[in-house]
């Protein structure tokens, strides 16, 4: 009887997946849009007390992003003052929308990743998921690993794209 053998498993490749480094908590949205007079204009009285009568809560153990999409130029001590309210409750805080700010996280995630264990190994950044990665996020943690790296290949284990190898 022939036996069967799995090449791919016996290969030493290490499959990373960037999809590990994406958020694991709620990014929620604060938008200084919803503060604006007329869509346009903050008037700081107004935004002081409607801050104050917030629901913090809905941020509570959450990654805060804060932006504004409205066309409007926006002081920024609005942004320093919705600040000191969501701090208390916000796991963290970042300037932008929800898109940005998940990936600044996940770009700070690859930026504190130890490398250690990839010295002289043969990768396969993974390259199709359930969780939309963005370029930056490739770009990003091949700088990484090139300095340890043995290769370095884009795809699945089974069909990849060699990306970098070590001379």
């Amino acid at each position: 009887m022939e036996q069967f053998v799995n090449k791919v498993a016996e290969s030493g490749i290490i499959t990373f997946d960037l999809e590990k480094y994406l958020p694991q908590q709620e990014v929620k949205n604060f938008d200084i849009k919803d503060f604006l007079f007329m869509g346009m204009i903050l008037k700081e009285k107004d935004y002081r007390a409607a801050l104050k009568e917030l629901d913090w809560t809905q941020y509570q153990d959450k990654i805060a992003a804060v932006h504004c999409s409205a066309d409007a130029i926006v002081p920024y001590w609005a942004y320093m003052l919705c600040t000191t309210y969501l701090q208390p409750v916000a796991s963290q805080i970042f300037f932008g929308n929800e898109a940005e700010v998940r990936t600044k996280v996940l770009l700070s995630n690859i930026e504190q990743l130890d490398t250690t264990s990839y010295t002289d190994a043969r990768i396969v950044v993974k390259g199709c998921g359930e969780a939309p990665v963005p370029e930056s996020a490739y770009l990003a943690i091949t700088n990484k690993l090139l300095p340890v790296a043995k290769s370095i290949m884009y795809g699945e284990p089974c069909s990849t794209v060699p990306v970098y190898k070590k001379r």
